[in-house]
């Protein structure tokens, strides 16, 4: 009980990461020292859909679900658990293409070094 416990707990902290992977950038224009966590953070998210690597975090969850005696998965996270949320149908057609991955990883870094490019601009181009 307690191992299924953890693991849920590990979902979740995976996804709360993974929405500021991707969003997180929009806080900067709030609390710009948030870049220090956040610019390192979406480099490694979009890094891995790039490099199509897994997530340590993904590997603890399933160690701790065999742990608790459950089953884990073999997948990467966004697979598992993201992916089925936004294309449903991917359950039943035999899974995402690395293609797909790879245009996360670009989305990821593309919308953050846009979001940083407007932090950067409106830092050091005030009207005088």
């Amino acid at each position: 009980m307690l191992y299924r416990i953890l693991a849920d707990a590990v979902v979740g902290l995976h996804f709360l990461f993974v929405l500021f992977v991707v969003f997180g950038g929009f806080l900067t224009f709030r609390w710009p020292r948030l870049a220090w966590v956040h610019v390192p953070s979406f480099l490694w998210g979009g890094g891995i859909e790039l490099a199509g690597w897994v997530c340590p975090l993904t590997y603890l969850e399933n160690d701790l679900r065999a742990q608790g005696a459950a089953a884990g998965y073999a997948d990467s996270f966004v697979e598992h658990y993201v992916l089925p949320l936004l294309y449903p149908e991917l359950l039943f057609t035999g899974g995402f293409p690395r293609t797909g991955f790879i245009w996360i990883g670009i989305f990821v870094l593309l919308l953050n070094g846009l979001i940083y490019g407007r932090l950067w601009w409106s830092r050091y181009h005030k009207p005088s």
